[in-house]
């Protein structure tokens, strides 16, 4: 009936590591090594080491790549300068999200799609299906290709003590959300500044072959800068603090950019696009206030809410968390979920279902945790 949990180039590390497994979108994968809680923490102090195999990369190239990207995705991909990357959404005609994903341009002719794991079948597909009318092809590289990530306020000076020489340079002055091809610890890699986590990092593509010598020396370079191998449990609480959507929880096939707070990343001024006319309507629809749309709630009392929790006003229920965790770094519960558009206003008090219990929370702005600023 299933399919086989398919394992990382880094499976044997994670072994070695003594690592904690689950089966996340198909994939065998590293949910803990020690403690989620220890390896939430390093990340904000330090540095956490993760694999993110598991996640897709798509290629799209030809001399109409961008426009069969413009056309397939919500955002205007053709605009984006080579080296950069921005963040964008799949959508079905009914402006359902089918995925969201990180376009790279590579080359004016070339771009990088990464989507996430278990959509990876999907999103091939419609990509390819969308691109059908342009001079642009579409092509899986997921199952040979690795991604690795560091992240934290270490990151810079983990990645920059792997290159040669100058290159250092390289690794200081990378823009956020930009990539470029670098070495790190002698391997060909796409060095990308993006992330996950709310801290500064960068996320390393490269080969399955390259994939454990670049594992190991990462571990080696950061072992006197507190970097540690993180799990996707860790992964999951360092993202809701910093207000990031998790597909299958904020993001599905039922919900629309607009009432998941992300109207800003559809280019409506784009003259056709796959799910233009629903998405139209779906802004409409959010401009007047109608359905539900998604929120940021803090937990004023100890107990957290977890996803599929009622959310309640007066003892009526008027919407359902997608996800919830006690924040490691704020001490406080923090909670994502989707609320009548009547309840969404920062500073409206709610209560939460927690097991039969009505526990106090209020709606927040978002993110709940922003990251320091340092003056360097």
């Amino acid at each position: 009936m299933s399919q086989a949990v398919r394992t990382t180039a880094l499976e044997a590390e994670h072994e070695r590591l003594g690592a904690a497994f689950t089966d996340f979108g198909g994939w065998r994968m590293p949910l803990r090594y020690t403690s989620e809680l220890a390896e939430h923490r390093a990340v904000r102090a330090a540095a956490g080491l993760f694999d993110l195999s598991h996640m897709g990369e798509v290629r799209v190239e030809g001399p109409q790549a961008g426009a069969a990207l413009d056309h397939a995705l919500v955002g205007r991909l053709s605009a984006v300068a080579v080296g950069r990357a921005k963040y964008s959404l799949l959508c079905a005609p009914d402006g359902g999200i089918l995925d969201d994903v990180i376009v790279y341009r590579l080359e004016v002719n070339r771009y990088l799609v990464v989507p996430n794991a278990g959509n990876t079948p999907t999103v091939v597909a419609e990509l390819a299906e969308r691109a059908g009318g342009f001079d642009a092809a579409v092509r899986d590289d997921s199952a040979t290709t690795a991604l690795v990530a560091v992240q934290g306020p270490m990151a810079e000076a983990i990645v920059g003590a792997l290159v040669p020489g100058d290159a250092a340079q390289v690794v200081r002055s990378l823009r956020y959300y930009a990539a470029t091809p670098a070495t790190v610890a002698g391997q060909e890699v796409l060095l990308a500044r993006t992330g996950y986590t709310g801290e500064d990092g960068f996320e390393l593509f490269l080969p399955n072959a390259g994939a454990p010598a670049l594992w190991a020396a990462l571990l080696e370079a950061g072992a006197g800068r507190g970097l540690v191998p993180a799990g996707l449990a860790a992964r999951d609480s360092l993202r809701l603090e910093a207000g990031m959507p998790l597909y299958g929880n904020e993001l599905s096939r039922d919900v629309d950019p607009f009432s998941a707070g992300l109207g800003g990343v559809v280019a409506l001024t784009k003259e056709r696009f796959v799910g233009r006319d629903a998405l139209e309507a779906a802004r409409e629809r959010r401009e007047a206030g109608r359905g539900r749309v998604l929120v940021g709630l803090r937990g004023l009392g100890k107990r957290a809410g977890r996803a599929h929790q009622a959310v309640l006003v007066e003892g009526e229920v008027v919407g359902e968390l997608t996800s919830g965790v006690p924040s490691p770094t704020l001490g406080h519960p923090v909670a994502l979920g989707f609320v009548d558009a009547a309840h969404s206003a920062v500073g409206t008090a709610v209560s939460v279902d927690v097991r039969g219990t009505a526990q106090p929370f209020e709606v927040v702005e978002l993110p709940f945790y922003r990251r320091p600023r340092s003056g360097a």
